[in-house]
């Protein structure tokens, strides 16, 4: 009888510590079968200070906080999202969370083409040919406003099993998200949304840092206001894409955004605002809210053009006459 009582004692025991941290009791009807949802459970991205075994008890995925620490000392957990439920044994959610995430974080900084970020997402989340073109290929079931600029740059927590096309998806209803205030407030200044994110993405594309945003969102403006060709540089890296090769070190092969020659100044384009007035037929990357932001709030400024010193600090002119004093004085 004491043999008996003793191991009705230790499987009581391990239940209680090792079994699963939402299990109905005894003779309640949800024990036969009961299913649980499946959560994500989410380890920032910087995960250094991360307490694993405390925000697996906080949320309710483990019955004992201290065994849960005893059990992961020694391993490593990647930042990332995990897929359990409440119904998992200890074993179980410990050894999911110290294997490879089912979610990862994805960062996309800059104001970048559609094609670099399906490029990035292919190489983080390992992404075959047929999910990397149903990425670049989503928008044509929204239309070709949708090619481009709407793909907005953040982080991100992306399931490593969804389609391309979804995650395409997911950097949309971001764009969205970000750019519902100011629908309205570009509707008041009879700014079309799409002619917004051709100009955002120009300023973000010429500009060294949110400081600059406004000043050359007010000269794009005076030029496109006055008649005067944009000739920017970056409207001819769209058209361009990618220089042949394997590096993406900026300007050199296999970069998207490299160096304009003369020859390509002139070629014929669409995109080329050397040769055409006005703005191109699309936006050239995804820009971020600070930039469409200073397509509505530009700053008040005579000048005509600007130019950037080997410091990026930005000087503007009112004339052609001054701009190449600037380029004497800044640039040689």
């Amino acid at each position: 009888m004491k043999i008996f009582v003793s191991a009705v004692v230790i499987v009581v025991s391990v239940f209680l510590f090792f079994g699963p941290a939402n299990s109905p009791r005894f003779g309640e009807a949800g024990w036969r079968g009961k299913v649980q949802e499946t959560e994500v459970f989410v380890v920032p991205k910087n995960a250094e200070k991360f307490d694993a075994a405390g925000e697996l008890k906080k949320h309710g995925f483990v019955r004992s906080e201290w065994l849960t620490r005893i059990v992961l000392a020694g391993t490593t957990i990647e930042s990332g999202g995990y897929r359990l439920n409440k119904g998992m044994w200890l074993w179980q959610v410990t050894h999911t969370v110290t294997g490879k995430p089912s979610l990862l974080w994805i960062t996309i900084s800059g104001c970048v083409r559609r094609e670099q970020i399906g490029e990035f997402l292919q190489e983080v989340l390992g992404w075959d040919q047929t999910k990397l073109d149903g990425w670049n290929n989503a928008y044509k079931s929204l239309g070709s406003e949708y090619s481009e600029g709407v793909y907005y740059p953040d982080t991100y927590l992306i399931p490593v099993d969804e389609t391309g096309a979804t995650v395409a998806k997911r950097f949309i209803d971001r764009f969205n998200e970000k750019f519902t205030p100011y629908a309205q407030k570009f509707l008041d200044a009879d700014i079309r949304w799409v002619t917004a994110l051709k100009i955002a993405s120009l300023i973000e594309r010429e500009a060294a840092g949110a400081q600059d945003m406004k000043l050359i969102s007010g000269i794009i403006w005076n030029r496109l206001n006055t008649g005067m060709r944009l000739e920017i540089d970056a409207t001819m890296q769209y058209t361009r894409g990618r220089k042949p090769g394997p590096s993406a070190g900026s300007g050199q092969a296999g970069s998207w955004w490299g160096g304009i020659d003369l020859a390509q100044k002139s070629s014929d384009s669409p995109y080329n605002t050397y040769l055409y007035k006005g703005l191109p037929p699309t936006p050239i990357c995804s820009p971020s809210i600070t930039s469409i932001d200073a397509v509505l709030n530009p700053e008040e400024t005579d000048c005509l053009y600007y130019l950037h010193d080997k410091n990026r600090q930005i000087h503007c002119a009112k004339t052609y006459a001054q701009h190449k004093e600037n380029i004497q004085l800044y640039l040689q």
